[in-house]
């Protein structure tokens, strides 16, 4: 099972590394594989692997009511 995660949100130029055993985010610099993904999506490309689930929510407070915003 994965232990962390990178999120590259739309209008956010940076990615992040979402560490789920820490309970940490922080910002990336990616390289290799991973900086060549990165420029496919500046250019509108979607790269997803190894997530069932993924919504960008407008709040930490939406997400823990439960609700997902449009």
């Amino acid at each position: 099972m994965a232990k962390a995660v990178i999120i590259g949100i739309p209008d956010e130029a940076g990615l992040w590394l979402a560490d789920l055993d820490a309970g940490t985010v922080k910002p990336l610099n990616p390289t290799g594989e991973l900086a060549t993904a990165s420029s496919l999506r500046k250019a509108g490309g979607i790269f997803v692997k190894g997530v069932d689930l993924a919504v960008a929510v407008s709040s930490a407070q939406v997400a823990l009511s439960g609700h997902v915003d449009g």
